[in-house]
């Protein structure tokens, strides 16, 4: 695949050179949320490269999750303005292409390819951090189809997006894992209410979602009705193990590199680290990708590249520091990409699962194989989920034995332990 794998990546990079040369803007560190540019989203569907994983039929391109990840990588990379696409390009077009009616579909799936659908994803709740089951947004049968009545937060491009993905609660009658329904809105109808947030940086892509008898039509559900707690976490491998994950302050880092003297010590110990995680990072997304070429749905695996690509991010903005001596110049061409990734990495601990939900996917991974009599991840059939899955439970006891290290709050270390068992 090596000879295909470059020439995906030359065009890509000849796509977003000619995008730059006709006045695009500069690189942006976080740019999958915050860049937004519908035309450059077109530019990319013109060329083939959204929808690529979906069937023809709908407009995709019948190609690998792995050749869509090297578009993404070279995109990310380049801090291209991808915000507009991204979400409905990374997992909700998938899982319509996987579980939606054929309308929802043919209504959908073509547009998205194209670059000219923004979806919004409306998981998080007020009051409910990153427990997911504890949706309270309302699906009620109204008819041939439904009506929404509930609140989200944190919705990214809700203020341009033309659908929302929303998981709501159909049925409060069973635990609080059951019961819940995954569903696509349309955001301009009567009924949906969009309250904008302003991050640190002062920029508008954060919102609250007010849901107040808003139509859903009974095809515009995806997959199965009171289905949607084992659907969603499924699909978080889509959210988890892409390379957003690990290449959100990617053009600080390249930055950063042009401008060391390469024969420096001091800098050749603060950034030779940071490029060999990367490639450790890299090697576990196009693991996590080959899953979902093979139908599987790596849910321990993303999740370990989720963690570790957090920790990863954070690192190059502090390291970035550290080279400068403690205080980035203001002077500096790293200036405007420090401050940029800095006022943003505040999220990157938050967004697709917090640091605690992910250490407890990983620890429960291992304490299953450890039930099980299993060998782990490495045991499991197929070479890549053996050669990285030894790392994704080292990862999960390095994280329980920090947690204790730090002397955390007992009950919070029980809690934690508990969910692992």
């Amino acid at each position: 695949m090596s000879q295909g794998v470059e020439t995906l990546r030359d065009e890509v990079r000849e796509l977003v050179s000619r995008w730059r040369a006709a006045g695009g803007g500069p690189p942006r560190c976080d740019a999958w949320l915050s860049g937004y540019d519908p035309g450059f989203s077109r530019e990319l569907g013109r060329a083939g490269f959204l929808g690529m994983s979906w069937s023809t039929a709908y407009g995709g391109a019948d190609r690998s999750f792995r050749e869509r990840l090297l578009v993404t990588e070279e995109l990310l990379r380049a801090g291209a303005p991808v915000s507009a696409h991204w979400i409905a390009d990374r997992q909700i077009g998938p899982a319509i292409a996987e579980l939606g009616s054929e309308t929802l579909r043919r209504a959908l799936l073509p547009s998205i390819a194209r670059g000219e659908a923004c979806v919004c994803l409306g998981m998080s709740e007020p009051e409910s951090g990153s427990d997911l089951a504890s949706v309270r947004t309302r699906l009620e049968a109204d008819g041939d189809g439904y009506r929404l009545h509930g609140h989200k937060i944190w919705t990214s491009n809700a203020h341009v997006a033309d659908h929302a993905y929303v998981l709501a609660r159909t049925d409060a009658s069973g635990s609080r894992h059951e019961g819940l329904t995954e569903c696509i809105v349309a955001m301009g109808q009567p009924g949906v209410e969009v309250r904008p947030i302003r991050d640190l940086r002062g920029e508008h892509h954060f919102n609250e979602v007010v849901f107040d008898g808003a139509q859903v039509p009974g095809d515009h559900v995806i997959g199965e009705v009171g289905r949607g707690w084992e659907q969603v976490t499924s699909q978080l491998s889509f959210e988890r193990g892409g390379p957003e994950r690990v290449l959100s302050t990617h053009p600080l880092l390249a930055a950063a590199l042009e401008q060391a003297d390469p024969t420096d010590p001091h800098a050749q110990a603060i950034l030779g680290p940071l490029v060999a995680r990367l490639a450790a990072l890299r090697a576990m997304a196009w693991s996590v990708a080959g899953h979902m070429d093979r139908g599987e749905a790596p849910v321990a695996e993303a999740a370990g590249l989720k963690l570790l690509g957090t920790r990863y991010e954070a690192d190059v903005i502090e390291a970035v520091r550290e080279l400068a001596g403690g205080a980035v110049s203001p002077e500096s061409e790293l200036a405007w990409l420090w401050s940029d990734a800095l006022l943003a990495s505040p999220g990157f601990s938050i967004r697709g699962g917090t640091t605690e939900v992910l250490a407890t996917i990983l620890a429960r991974r291992c304490a299953d194989e450890v039930r099980t009599g299993e060998g782990g991840p490495a045991a499991a059939a197929g070479s890549e989920r053996g050669e990285h899955g030894g790392l994704v439970d080292q990862v999960a006891r390095d994280v329980l034995r920090d947690a204790w290290d730090r002397g955390d709050d007992p009950d919070a270390q029980a809690a934690t332990l508990e969910r692992a068992r």
